[in-house]
């Protein structure tokens, strides 16, 4: 895991629809970075839907919630619009974000990991212990410390 206080590592990736984005371009604003093993499977499609039904607390702290794995950006629209999904998929096929992250796993899919990164780009916390149904939860117990800019 990187280390609460270090700088988050950029990057840049593409969306379910193809457009890029970038952790440099969030800037000011509260990161949730969320990396997950599949899309469409039990234990992600649980995670994906609380971090989809905390969507208004996480704007009432100005946070932006990104989802990250590997598989492509087809995938990650499918995924996105069967369960509504508030929040962007990043696709992640070359294991570079979740490399950067140390979020890869031994088999080559992403690890269930999360990083709260605040305004600065510093990282405020991480942690790979969490209940998919409920970890969203954490990350908001995280942020309400945070002061917004």
């Amino acid at each position: 895991m990187l280390e609460p206080g270090h700088l988050a590592p950029d990057f840049e990736g593409n969306n379910q629809d193809g457009v890029p984005v970038r952790l440099r371009d969030l800037r000011g604003k509260n990161v949730v970075l969320f990396f997950y093993p599949e899309d469409d499977t039990l234990g992600c499609t649980r995670e994906a839907c609380a971090f989809r039904e905390d969507t208004d607390a996480f704007r009432d702290v100005g946070a932006v919630v990104l989802g990250v794995s590997v598989q492509d950006e087809a995938s990650h629209r499918a995924f996105r619009e069967k369960y509504r999904l508030s929040f962007d998929l990043v696709a992640d096929p070359e294991r570079r974000i979740a490399g950067a992250f140390r979020a890869v796993a031994i088999h080559g899919l992403a690890k269930r990991v999360t990083y709260v990164i605040g305004p600065d780009g510093r990282i405020l916390a991480g942690y790979r212990r969490l209940d998919p149904k409920s970890h969203s939860r954490e990350a908001l117990r995280i942020l309400s410390g945070v002061r917004r800019r």
